[in-house]
């Protein structure tokens, strides 16, 4: 779906994100302020056994902003410098829906508004709605947890299907025990769009690929400081 080989509401969403931040930053937006929250609905049709995006159906947009600026503004700077500026036109048509702010003022964000850290970002950080996540956390988590580290594997195995060209799509599930190296479960799944049977896929996989996290931190080179860099948009 994307030259980035991640499902096209994952992507959309986390560039929207990505341009909020940077129409903030660089002072083109002058009242948005760092508190935010992007989610994009797609319509797709199976075609040749392969979900394929039709036209994006919601997009929705809670953005923080400065004291003082009407509803109205925000929801017309956010559909026309935000949404049209990263959702391609050929995604957009007359029936999409845009919920700008649909609770109204957001003036107060961030810790002050609603605190918390361990457990959030679990699904924008790895694979948007697609996935089905087991429940871990990135956050406060250092990559010798299966958390971080595992979540990383497991969506390079599956990219690394998809670029294969052994799939169009795929899952990848790893299930871990603390302290037993090898992982208890992994699964594959490729919706049926494989070249090979998902079986023959899953030897491969083990075949190329050491699923313990002392071999994944170091494949991955996890032990780098790079997670300030990854703290968000997605990792």
């Amino acid at each position: 779906e994307t030259d980035v080989l991640m499902p096209l509401t994952h992507f959309l969403a986390t560039r929207l994100a990505a341009r909020l931040s940077q129409a903030r930053k660089s002072g083109e937006i002058a009242w948005l302020r760092p508190d935010g929250k992007t989610q994009v609905t797609v319509e797709y049709k199976i075609i040749d056994r392969v979900p394929t995006p039709q036209r994006v159906t919601c997009v929705l947009i809670s953005t923080q902003h400065a004291p003082g600026v009407t509803n109205d503004e925000i929801r017309e700077t956010v559909i026309n410098k935000i949404i049209k500026d990263v959702i391609p036109a050929k995604y957009l048509t007359e029936e999409t829906v845009y919920h700008i702010n649909p609770s109204g003022s957001f003036v107060v964000g961030g810790p002050q508004g609603d605190a918390g850290l361990t457990g959030r970002k679990i699904i924008v950080d790895s694979y948007g709605g697609w996935g089905a996540h087991g429940g871990g956390a990135f956050s406060g988590k250092d990559p010798t947890k299966v958390d971080r580290s595992a979540c990383y594997a497991a969506r390079w195995v599956a990219k690394s299907i998809v670029a294969a060209g052994l799939a169009r799509r795929c899952i990848v599930q790893l299930a871990y025990a603390i302290g037993v190296a090898q992982p208890l479960s992994i699964f594959v799944d490729t919706y049926g769009t494989g070249s090979r049977p998902d079986s023959e896929i899953l030897e491969i996989v083990k075949k190329n690929f050491d699923l313990r996290p002392y071999w994944i931190i170091k494949e991955l080179q996890l032990a780098r400081p790079i997670y300030h860099l990854t703290s968000a948009f997605g990792h």
